[in-house]
């Protein structure tokens, strides 16, 4: 029996098989969902970790680079030569929908397409090293960026794939089951039903339909005995038994066997032969 109480009914028959085909197509859809989400999942960890990789090379170079111009030059010279920058940067964000997960995306806009617009000092006063450590974190700008889009969306992908293999979970180990077992229950049920009605009917068969009337169900009774049928089974003698009948009397009638006495018999040679004497 299931665990639930349920109603051995035809319609709630109907109603879980129906909830049930469509659990198991729910279920094989977000086994399909849970499966391209680890897909996507996966190639964004790998992306992850080699930009990760190059963003942190490239960080250390720019602090390096950095340390050896502070070296070159006094912290006063660099102060003033960046404390007025001359390109700027717009950042657009959008999302875009990944098996039903938003996920960020990030595009970058300059001010001026001129690559050369990210120095805002002159090279009269300042030494290489600070002209590299800028450039080099000019470039390792869209790294940092796609790092923190990709970052993000492993974070949400990773959610959204716990709560799909959760649901999946629920679906495969719970939900299915319960509802095949009731599905069991309510047919074994229905068929014991039927199988009684069935037995009904034959021990009592219906009698046929009347004109204008329903069928009706005829039952076998024994007959009442009545107060006269009584009486007359009281006072009727019972007749006494005649000596064919009676199995202690000497004469026993047979049928085919002959009646005479025995020395008639042998005189007639009817008899039965004498058997021989022992030795």
């Amino acid at each position: 029996m299931a665990g639930t109480h349920v109603n051995p009914t035809r319609m709630e028959l109907t109603r879980l098989k129906r909830k049930l085909v469509t659990a198991v197509r729910g279920h094989k859809l977000l086994k399909d969902k849970r499966d391209e989400l680890m897909r996507q999942f996966l190639e964004l960890v790998r992306e992850n970790k080699s930009l990760r990789e190059r963003v942190e090379a490239g960080l250390g170079a720019a602090n390096a680079n950095f340390a050896m111009a502070r070296a070159a030059d006094r912290g006063a010279v660099l102060d003033t030569a960046l404390l007025t920058p001359k390109q700027e940067v717009q950042l657009e964000a959008g999302v875009k929908n990944v098996m039903s997960v938003e996920i960020p995306v990030f595009t970058v806009k300059t001010r001026t397409p001129d690559p050369n617009d990210i120095y805002s000092y002159g090279f009269a006063f300042t030494s290489g090293d600070l002209d590299d450590a800028v450039r080099s974190l000019s470039e390792l700008l869209p790294d940092l960026l796609r790092l923190a889009e990709v970052e993000k969306s492993c974070q949400l992908l990773a959610a959204e794939i716990e709560k799909t293999r959760r649901r999946v979970n629920a679906l495969e180990h719970v939900m299915i089951p319960d509802m095949q077992e009731n599905i069991r229950y309510i047919t074994m049920k229905l068929d014991e039903n039927e199988r009684s009605t069935q037995i009904r009917l034959y021990a009592n068969p219906p009698l046929p339909p009347a004109e204008g009337g329903s069928c009706v169900v005829r039952r076998r009774e024994r007959p009442a005995l009545t107060p006269a049928r009584t009486a007359d089974r009281a006072e009727t003698p019972v007749p006494a038994p005649s000596p064919s009948q009676n199995p202690s009397s000497r004469t026993r009638w047979r049928r085919g066997r002959d009646t005479r006495p025995r020395a008639a018999r042998r005189r007639s040679g009817a008899g039965s032969p004498r058997r021989p004497r022992r030795a």
